[in-house]
């Protein structure tokens, strides 16, 4: 399949900002299943754009402007050529020993209660590393409710699960948190992923997670949708949780009241193709 993607962040300030720095995890990479056609960040403010790989392989660009500015516009757009892998991902750079995604953080933490669950769906049937991973991924959804829509703010899997309901990146940090209390290393994947109905307005980016699994390495498992990602989604980063892995995070002097608006296209099939 090949999917379009043109992506808008549009930042509107009080008053001029200054001393801006905007850390971009927005370019995606070639690997099996996935191939970049094309790819491309624009800004509406002159600065400067500086390519680097973090410690997890991501592409990260930093962008600082040239001059305060009290409005700001970063695009990102481009082509994927993508295929179904059943959710097995290979060819991908990896940094880090497959332990460390083992390790907790703050928005992955477990409550009694999520450890109990996870306990649960782990003796629930096949102890088999993929089997068990299949029964969370079907089971996140079960009690923690998906609501479709853009992030506020970060919530860590406790209270996510505690509330029974969540968007995308909140059941994510369930399953991770649920995988890794039973011994499987798991991780944050951010990306896009084309809707099921062809319509190309999307809400915001989309998160699910990978797991380690024995003889097949990682292996994307999306909790929203109970299902393997396919190829409709585009692969662009990856993280311990949601914060390691965000489109952009960024700091600022002054500017007093930010004001935050994201546009998103995601096109696939034919209608991408001639565009």
């Amino acid at each position: 399949m090949r999917i379009r993607v043109i992506h808008e962040t549009i930042y509107t300030y009080e008053q001029p900002a200054r001393g801006l720095v905007q850390v971009l995890r927005l370019t995606p990479r070639d690997h099996d299943g996935q191939y970049v056609r094309g790819w491309r960040i624009d800004t509406t403010v002159d600065g400067r754009l500086t390519a680097r790989e973090d410690g997890f392989g991501n592409l990260v660009h930093w962008f600082t402007p040239d001059e305060a500015a009290d409005a700001l516009t970063i695009r990102v757009s481009g082509e994927v050529d993508t295929e179904d892998t059943q959710g097995i991902v290979r060819g991908t750079v990896e940094r880090l020993p497959d332990s460390f995604y083992l390790r907790d953080t703050d928005l992955c933490a477990t409550s009694t209660e999520l450890q109990v669950f996870a306990e649960r769906v782990a003796t629930a049937g096949d102890a088999a590393p993929l089997a068990l991973l299949h029964r969370l991924m079907g089971a996140v959804p079960e009690v923690v409710a998906y609501e479709p829509g853009p992030a506020a703010n970060a919530v860590p899997a406790a209270k996510a699960f505690a509330a029974e309901r969540g968007v995308c990146q909140d059941l994510t940090h369930v399953f991770i948190a649920a995988a890794r209390h039973v011994g499987i290393p798991a991780r944050y994947v951010a990306g896009y992923r084309a809707r099921d109905d062809g319509e190309a307005t999307v809400e915001a980016p989309h998160g699910w997670a990978e797991a380690l699994v024995p003889d097949l390495g990682w292996v994307a498992f999306d909790p929203c949708f109970a299902m393997s990602p396919s190829d409709s989604y585009i692969r662009v980063a990856t993280g311990l949780d949601y914060l390691g892995a965000a489109p952009i995070r960024g700091s600022r002097t002054g500017g007093g009241t930010e004001t935050l608006d994201v546009k998103l296209r995601v096109e696939q099939g034919r209608a991408a193709a001639q565009s």
